[in-house]
Protein backbone atom coordinates (compact mmCIF):
# COMPACT_ATOMS: atom_id res chain seq x y z
CA UNK A 1 0.00 0.00 0.00
CA UNK A 2 2.10 3.45 -1.11
CA UNK A 3 0.95 6.40 -2.68
CA UNK A 4 -1.86 7.29 -0.50
CA UNK A 5 -3.06 11.10 -0.74
CA UNK A 6 -4.73 12.84 2.47
CA UNK A 7 -5.80 16.53 1.87
CA UNK A 8 -5.95 18.44 5.35
CA UNK A 9 -8.39 21.52 5.36
CA UNK A 10 -7.91 24.17 8.21
CA UNK A 11 -4.32 24.10 9.88
CA UNK A 12 -5.91 25.56 13.19
CA UNK A 13 -4.84 24.31 16.57
CA UNK A 14 -6.15 20.50 15.52
CA UNK A 15 -4.89 19.98 11.79
CA UNK A 16 -1.06 20.73 13.14
CA UNK A 17 -2.06 17.98 15.52
CA UNK A 18 -3.15 15.71 12.55
CA UNK A 19 -0.24 16.39 10.42
CA UNK A 20 1.92 15.56 13.16
CA UNK A 21 0.90 12.57 13.72
CA UNK A 22 -0.07 11.74 9.96
CA UNK A 23 3.67 12.40 8.59
CA UNK A 24 4.67 9.56 10.48
CA UNK A 25 3.30 6.61 7.97
CA UNK A 26 5.37 6.36 5.22
CA UNK A 27 2.86 5.12 3.08
CA UNK A 28 0.89 8.25 2.73
CA UNK A 29 3.27 10.02 -0.31
CA UNK A 30 1.08 13.28 -0.41
CA UNK A 31 -0.23 15.47 2.18
CA UNK A 32 -2.04 18.92 0.85
CA UNK A 33 -2.64 21.16 4.26
CA UNK A 34 -5.34 23.90 3.19
CA UNK A 35 -5.88 27.08 4.74
CA UNK A 36 -5.94 31.08 4.33
CA UNK A 37 -3.71 31.65 7.39
CA UNK A 38 -0.81 33.82 5.92
CA UNK A 39 1.76 32.15 7.56
CA UNK A 40 1.25 28.92 6.42
CA UNK A 41 4.21 27.98 4.48
CA UNK A 42 6.37 29.00 7.08
CA UNK A 43 4.20 26.79 9.29
CA UNK A 44 4.77 23.49 7.34
CA UNK A 45 8.59 24.07 6.48
CA UNK A 46 9.75 21.60 8.87
CA UNK A 47 7.69 19.03 7.26
CA UNK A 48 9.47 17.25 3.62
CA UNK A 49 7.91 19.50 0.89
CA UNK A 50 8.08 16.50 -1.31
CA UNK A 51 5.51 15.47 0.77
CA UNK A 52 3.88 17.98 2.40
CA UNK A 53 2.88 20.71 0.33
CA UNK A 54 0.53 24.10 1.24
CA UNK A 55 -2.20 25.46 -0.78
CA UNK A 56 -3.93 28.88 -0.03
CA UNK A 57 -8.02 28.19 1.00
CA UNK A 58 -11.50 29.80 0.48
CA UNK A 59 -13.25 27.50 2.49
CA UNK A 60 -16.50 29.32 0.74
CA UNK A 61 -15.59 28.15 -2.75
CA UNK A 62 -17.23 24.71 -3.45
CA UNK A 63 -15.18 24.87 -7.46
CA UNK A 64 -12.00 25.35 -5.24
CA UNK A 65 -12.94 22.76 -2.34
CA UNK A 66 -13.67 20.38 -4.99
CA UNK A 67 -9.92 20.52 -7.07
CA UNK A 68 -8.15 20.28 -3.59
CA UNK A 69 -10.40 17.06 -2.52
CA UNK A 70 -10.64 15.01 -5.89
CA UNK A 71 -8.62 12.36 -5.72
CA UNK A 72 -8.09 12.17 -2.11
CA UNK A 73 -7.86 8.86 -0.16
CA UNK A 74 -8.86 10.53 2.91
CA UNK A 75 -9.39 14.19 3.42
CA UNK A 76 -9.84 15.58 7.25
CA UNK A 77 -11.16 18.21 7.78
CA UNK A 78 -10.75 21.44 10.71
CA UNK A 79 -13.04 24.40 9.13
CA UNK A 80 -15.47 26.18 11.21
CA UNK A 81 -18.50 24.20 11.88
CA UNK A 82 -20.76 26.31 9.43
CA UNK A 83 -18.88 24.66 6.77
CA UNK A 84 -18.62 20.91 7.56
CA UNK A 85 -21.71 19.83 6.28
CA UNK A 86 -21.05 21.29 2.58
CA UNK A 87 -17.37 19.50 2.77
CA UNK A 88 -19.65 16.04 3.85
CA UNK A 89 -21.58 16.99 0.56
CA UNK A 90 -18.66 17.58 -1.67
CA UNK A 91 -17.37 14.14 -0.39
CA UNK A 92 -19.69 11.74 -1.41
CA UNK A 93 -20.52 13.67 -4.72
CA UNK A 94 -16.24 13.66 -5.43
CA UNK A 95 -16.61 9.82 -3.78
CA UNK A 96 -13.46 10.60 -1.05
CA UNK A 97 -13.43 9.21 2.33
CA UNK A 98 -13.94 12.21 4.85
CA UNK A 99 -13.14 12.42 8.79
CA UNK A 100 -14.58 15.12 10.54
CA UNK A 101 -14.77 16.33 14.11
CA UNK A 102 -18.20 18.52 13.42
CA UNK A 103 -21.94 17.78 14.08
CA UNK A 104 -23.86 16.94 10.61
CA UNK A 105 -26.89 17.26 12.79
CA UNK A 106 -26.78 19.66 15.33
CA UNK A 107 -28.28 18.32 19.31
CA UNK A 108 -28.89 21.35 20.49
CA UNK A 109 -31.29 22.36 17.37
CA UNK A 110 -34.88 23.26 19.04
CA UNK A 111 -37.16 24.25 16.07
CA UNK A 112 -38.63 20.90 15.28
CA UNK A 113 -38.89 22.04 11.32
CA UNK A 114 -34.84 22.74 11.09
CA UNK A 115 -33.96 19.28 12.99
CA UNK A 116 -36.17 17.57 10.55
CA UNK A 117 -34.72 19.05 7.61
CA UNK A 118 -31.58 18.46 8.95
CA UNK A 119 -32.32 14.75 9.77
CA UNK A 120 -33.78 14.62 5.88
CA UNK A 121 -30.23 16.59 4.99
CA UNK A 122 -28.07 13.79 6.56
CA UNK A 123 -30.44 10.88 5.30
CA UNK A 124 -29.50 11.47 1.60
CA UNK A 125 -26.13 12.16 2.64
CA UNK A 126 -25.87 8.95 4.37
CA UNK A 127 -27.37 7.27 1.29
CA UNK A 128 -25.28 8.67 -1.27
CA UNK A 129 -22.06 7.61 0.78
CA UNK A 130 -23.39 4.55 0.68
CA UNK A 131 -23.78 4.35 -3.15
CA UNK A 132 -20.44 5.58 -3.70
CA UNK A 133 -18.60 3.05 -1.29
CA UNK A 134 -17.34 5.30 1.14
CA UNK A 135 -16.62 6.59 4.83
CA UNK A 136 -17.89 9.37 6.27
CA UNK A 137 -16.79 9.76 9.59
CA UNK A 138 -18.26 12.48 11.78
CA UNK A 139 -17.87 13.83 15.25
CA UNK A 140 -14.79 12.43 15.56
CA UNK A 141 -12.84 14.37 18.22
CA UNK A 142 -12.81 14.25 21.62
CA UNK A 143 -16.16 15.28 23.32
CA UNK A 144 -17.96 14.28 20.87
CA UNK A 145 -15.91 11.38 19.80
CA UNK A 146 -13.65 9.82 22.28
CA UNK A 147 -16.60 9.91 24.27
CA UNK A 148 -18.88 7.83 22.66
CA UNK A 149 -16.40 5.11 21.67
CA UNK A 150 -16.01 4.85 24.86
CA UNK A 151 -19.67 4.96 26.00
CA UNK A 152 -20.45 2.15 23.81
CA UNK A 153 -17.75 -0.16 25.15
CA UNK A 154 -19.20 0.20 28.71
CA UNK A 155 -22.98 0.01 27.27
CA UNK A 156 -21.88 -3.42 25.80
CA UNK A 157 -21.08 -4.90 29.32
CA UNK A 158 -24.96 -4.32 30.31
CA UNK A 159 -28.02 -6.30 29.94
CA UNK A 160 -30.06 -3.55 31.57
CA UNK A 161 -29.06 0.01 31.39
CA UNK A 162 -30.27 2.45 34.42
CA UNK A 163 -27.56 5.66 34.80
CA UNK A 164 -25.24 6.78 32.17
CA UNK A 165 -23.00 9.93 32.92
CA UNK A 166 -20.61 11.65 30.21
CA UNK A 167 -18.18 13.73 30.84
CA UNK A 168 -16.19 15.62 28.40
CA UNK A 169 -13.97 18.50 29.18
CA UNK A 170 -10.52 20.06 28.97
CA UNK A 171 -9.31 22.47 31.78
CA UNK A 172 -6.04 23.78 33.24
CA UNK A 173 -3.91 21.39 35.38
CA UNK A 174 -4.04 21.93 38.73
CA UNK A 175 -0.55 23.84 39.13
CA UNK A 176 -1.67 25.86 36.80
CA UNK A 177 -4.84 26.98 37.04
CA UNK A 178 -4.08 30.46 38.58
CA UNK A 179 -5.95 33.31 37.13
CA UNK A 180 -9.70 34.33 38.81
CA UNK A 181 -11.44 32.18 36.18
CA UNK A 182 -9.33 28.97 37.02
CA UNK A 183 -9.57 28.13 33.19
CA UNK A 184 -7.37 28.77 30.38
CA UNK A 185 -7.83 28.33 26.66
CA UNK A 186 -6.67 26.01 23.88
CA UNK A 187 -9.75 26.36 21.35
CA UNK A 188 -12.08 29.41 20.13
CA UNK A 189 -12.38 31.70 22.81
CA UNK A 190 -15.69 32.64 21.56
CA UNK A 191 -16.74 29.11 20.63
CA UNK A 192 -16.64 28.75 24.41
CA UNK A 193 -18.17 31.96 25.15
CA UNK A 194 -21.18 30.47 22.81
CA UNK A 195 -21.20 27.28 24.67
CA UNK A 196 -21.34 28.77 27.94
CA UNK A 197 -24.91 29.90 27.02
CA UNK A 198 -27.07 27.18 25.47
CA UNK A 199 -29.87 25.04 26.49
CA UNK A 200 -29.59 21.52 27.64
CA UNK A 201 -31.80 18.17 28.41
CA UNK A 202 -30.87 15.61 31.07
CA UNK A 203 -32.85 12.64 31.74
CA UNK A 204 -34.65 12.90 35.22
CA UNK A 205 -36.26 9.82 37.03
CA UNK A 206 -37.12 8.53 33.56
CA UNK A 207 -37.99 12.26 32.28
CA UNK A 208 -36.12 13.90 29.65
CA UNK A 209 -35.69 17.67 31.63
CA UNK A 210 -35.21 20.89 30.13
CA UNK A 211 -32.15 23.38 31.24
CA UNK A 212 -32.57 26.93 29.92
CA UNK A 213 -29.36 28.59 28.64
CA UNK A 214 -29.25 31.11 31.65
CA UNK A 215 -29.41 28.46 33.73
CA UNK A 216 -26.77 25.93 33.12
CA UNK A 217 -24.18 27.32 35.83
CA UNK A 218 -27.10 26.95 38.65
CA UNK A 219 -26.08 25.31 41.55
CA UNK A 220 -29.23 23.37 41.22
CA UNK A 221 -27.68 22.17 37.70
CA UNK A 222 -24.61 21.28 39.34
CA UNK A 223 -22.91 18.34 41.30
CA UNK A 224 -18.90 17.84 42.16
CA UNK A 225 -17.03 15.03 41.19
CA UNK A 226 -13.92 13.62 42.76
CA UNK A 227 -11.49 12.15 40.72
CA UNK A 228 -8.62 10.93 42.49
CA UNK A 229 -6.42 10.66 39.31
CA UNK A 230 -6.63 14.74 39.07
CA UNK A 231 -6.10 15.31 43.17
CA UNK A 232 -9.19 18.13 42.74
CA UNK A 233 -12.58 17.98 43.08
CA UNK A 234 -14.69 19.47 39.71
CA UNK A 235 -17.49 21.38 39.01
CA UNK A 236 -20.07 19.28 36.26
CA UNK A 237 -22.34 21.21 34.08
CA UNK A 238 -25.05 19.99 31.60
CA UNK A 239 -23.71 20.25 28.14
CA UNK A 240 -26.20 19.48 25.20
CA UNK A 241 -29.16 17.88 24.44
CA UNK A 242 -28.83 14.07 26.52
CA UNK A 243 -31.81 13.23 25.01
CA UNK A 244 -30.08 13.05 21.44
CA UNK A 245 -27.33 10.72 22.59
CA UNK A 246 -29.94 8.37 24.32
CA UNK A 247 -31.52 8.10 21.40
CA UNK A 248 -28.33 6.99 19.56
CA UNK A 249 -27.49 4.33 21.95
CA UNK A 250 -31.09 2.80 22.13
CA UNK A 251 -32.01 4.18 25.42
CA UNK A 252 -34.52 6.55 25.45
CA UNK A 253 -37.11 4.19 26.42
CA UNK A 254 -35.42 2.46 29.55
CA UNK A 255 -32.64 5.13 30.73
CA UNK A 256 -33.62 6.76 34.45
CA UNK A 257 -30.69 8.98 34.63
CA UNK A 258 -28.66 9.94 32.08
CA UNK A 259 -26.34 13.42 31.98
CA UNK A 260 -23.69 14.90 29.87
CA UNK A 261 -21.23 17.45 31.63
CA UNK A 262 -18.35 19.22 31.32
CA UNK A 263 -16.01 19.95 34.20
CA UNK A 264 -14.14 23.04 35.74
CA UNK A 265 -12.78 24.09 38.47
CA UNK A 266 -14.40 24.85 41.58
CA UNK A 267 -15.66 28.45 41.39
CA UNK A 268 -15.62 28.72 37.44
CA UNK A 269 -19.84 28.53 37.10
CA UNK A 270 -20.50 30.68 39.80
CA UNK A 271 -18.98 33.46 37.97
CA UNK A 272 -20.17 32.29 34.45
CA UNK A 273 -24.01 32.22 35.84
CA UNK A 274 -23.73 36.00 37.05
CA UNK A 275 -22.17 36.82 33.46
CA UNK A 276 -24.78 34.92 31.51
CA UNK A 277 -27.56 36.48 33.45
CA UNK A 278 -26.29 40.04 33.10
CA UNK A 279 -26.52 39.29 29.61
CA UNK A 280 -22.75 39.16 28.82
CA UNK A 281 -22.75 36.05 26.79
CA UNK A 282 -25.84 37.28 24.75
CA UNK A 283 -25.59 37.41 20.37
CA UNK A 284 -27.46 40.72 20.04
CA UNK A 285 -25.22 43.63 19.26
CA UNK A 286 -25.86 46.03 22.12
CA UNK A 287 -24.91 50.51 20.71
CA UNK A 288 -22.01 51.28 22.93
CA UNK A 289 -21.88 54.96 21.47
CA UNK A 290 -21.70 55.05 18.08
CA UNK A 291 -21.02 51.25 17.90
CA UNK A 292 -22.90 47.99 17.48
CA UNK A 293 -21.23 45.26 20.06
CA UNK A 294 -22.15 42.26 20.74
CA UNK A 295 -21.48 41.09 23.74
CA UNK A 296 -20.02 37.56 23.85
CA UNK A 297 -17.72 38.72 20.97
CA UNK A 298 -16.91 41.31 23.49
CA UNK A 299 -16.05 38.80 26.29
CA UNK A 300 -14.05 36.91 24.00
CA UNK A 301 -11.73 39.62 22.94
CA UNK A 302 -11.55 40.82 26.60
CA UNK A 303 -10.10 37.79 27.53
CA UNK A 304 -7.83 37.34 24.55
CA UNK A 305 -6.19 40.27 25.39
CA UNK A 306 -4.76 38.97 28.34
CA UNK A 307 -1.54 36.48 28.54
CA UNK A 308 -3.01 35.49 32.05
CA UNK A 309 -5.66 32.89 30.03
CA UNK A 310 -3.42 31.22 27.97
CA UNK A 311 -0.90 28.24 28.68
CA UNK A 312 2.90 29.10 28.73
CA UNK A 313 5.33 26.91 27.18
CA UNK A 314 6.10 24.44 30.04
CA UNK A 315 2.57 24.66 31.17
CA UNK A 316 -0.45 21.69 31.27
CA UNK A 317 -3.77 21.46 30.52
CA UNK A 318 -5.41 18.47 31.28
CA UNK A 319 -8.70 16.23 29.36
CA UNK A 320 -10.78 14.11 30.78
CA UNK A 321 -13.47 11.50 29.01
CA UNK A 322 -15.31 9.63 31.17
CA UNK A 323 -18.00 7.19 31.40
CA UNK A 324 -20.11 6.28 34.48
CA UNK A 325 -22.38 3.55 33.45
CA UNK A 326 -24.81 1.71 35.99
CA UNK A 327 -27.02 -1.56 35.71
CA UNK A 328 -27.72 -4.77 35.36
CA UNK A 329 -25.05 -7.11 34.22
CA UNK A 330 -25.06 -11.24 34.49
CA UNK A 331 -28.09 -10.38 37.14
CA UNK A 332 -26.30 -8.43 39.28
CA UNK A 333 -26.52 -4.54 40.03
CA UNK A 334 -22.89 -3.22 38.16
CA UNK A 335 -21.19 0.04 37.68
CA UNK A 336 -18.12 0.47 35.30
CA UNK A 337 -16.20 3.64 34.73
CA UNK A 338 -14.26 4.19 31.96
CA UNK A 339 -11.77 6.87 31.56
CA UNK A 340 -8.83 8.66 29.40
CA UNK A 341 -6.87 11.60 31.33
CA UNK A 342 -4.45 12.95 29.19
CA UNK A 343 -1.83 16.18 29.58
CA UNK A 344 -0.01 18.43 27.42
CA UNK A 345 3.07 17.03 26.01
CA UNK A 346 5.97 19.66 26.79
CA UNK A 347 7.71 17.97 24.54
CA UNK A 348 6.21 18.39 21.18
CA UNK A 349 4.24 21.32 22.72
CA UNK A 350 0.41 19.44 21.80
CA UNK A 351 -1.69 20.41 24.13
CA UNK A 352 -3.91 16.96 25.46
CA UNK A 353 -7.22 19.30 23.52
CA UNK A 354 -4.81 18.76 20.37
CA UNK A 355 -3.81 15.20 21.40
CA UNK A 356 -7.05 14.36 21.88
CA UNK A 357 -9.30 16.22 19.19
CA UNK A 358 -6.17 16.52 16.75
CA UNK A 359 -4.46 12.43 16.83
CA UNK A 360 -7.76 11.11 17.20
CA UNK A 361 -8.93 12.84 13.95
CA UNK A 362 -5.99 11.25 12.64
CA UNK A 363 -6.24 7.85 13.71
CA UNK A 364 -9.72 7.94 12.12
CA UNK A 365 -8.18 8.81 8.60
CA UNK A 366 -5.69 6.15 9.23
CA UNK A 367 -7.90 3.01 9.91
CA UNK A 368 -9.78 3.86 6.91
CA UNK A 369 -6.06 4.16 5.07
CA UNK A 370 -5.48 1.20 6.54
CA UNK A 371 -8.78 -1.35 5.57
CA UNK A 372 -9.42 -1.64 9.41
CA UNK A 373 -12.39 0.20 9.46
CA UNK A 374 -14.64 0.47 6.74
CA UNK A 375 -18.26 0.79 7.35
CA UNK A 376 -19.64 3.43 4.68
CA UNK A 377 -22.15 5.90 4.86
CA UNK A 378 -22.14 8.79 7.30
CA UNK A 379 -20.73 7.52 10.31
CA UNK A 380 -21.13 7.94 14.43
CA UNK A 381 -17.86 7.30 16.71
CA UNK A 382 -19.76 4.70 18.74
CA UNK A 383 -19.29 2.45 15.37
CA UNK A 384 -15.68 2.41 15.52
CA UNK A 385 -14.52 -0.37 17.23
CA UNK A 386 -13.01 0.49 20.75
CA UNK A 387 -10.15 -2.51 20.50
CA UNK A 388 -8.84 0.18 17.83
CA UNK A 389 -8.83 3.54 19.39
CA UNK A 390 -7.61 1.59 22.42
CA UNK A 391 -4.93 0.08 20.86
CA UNK A 392 -4.14 3.63 18.79
CA UNK A 393 -4.40 6.05 21.24
CA UNK A 394 -2.07 3.93 23.41
CA UNK A 395 0.51 4.15 20.84
CA UNK A 396 0.45 7.80 21.37
CA UNK A 397 0.57 7.77 24.87
CA UNK A 398 -2.73 7.57 26.17
CA UNK A 399 -4.90 5.20 28.26
CA UNK A 400 -7.96 4.43 29.15
CA UNK A 401 -8.41 2.79 32.44
CA UNK A 402 -11.57 1.01 33.42
CA UNK A 403 -12.93 0.30 37.19
CA UNK A 404 -15.96 -2.30 38.12
CA UNK A 405 -18.24 -2.40 41.12
CA UNK A 406 -20.81 -5.11 41.77
CA UNK A 407 -23.26 -2.82 44.23
CA UNK A 408 -25.45 -5.07 46.46
CA UNK A 409 -29.31 -5.55 45.94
Amino acid sequence: MTGKKVVILGYGMQGQAALYDLVKRSDVSEIIVADNRPDLDVLLKEYPSQRVKPSRLDAADNEQLSGLMKGADVVLEFLPGKFAFTVGQLAADLGVNLVSSMYYVNPGEEDKAKVAEQRKAFAELDGKAKEKGITILTEFGMDPGLDLVLGAKALSEFEEVSEFYSYGAGFPAPEFADNPLKYKFTWSIIGVMLSYLRPAKVISEGRVREVPAREMFSKENMHLLDVPEIGRTLECFPNGNTNHYAELFGLKETIREMGRYICRWEGHGAFWEVMAKSGFLGQKPVKVGTYEVVPAEFCAALLASQDQFFYRENEQDMALVRMDVRGRSGGKNKRVIYQLIDRRDLETGFTAMQRTVGFTASIGCQLILNGEFKETGVVLPMQVPFELMEREIGLRGMTVTREEFFIDQ
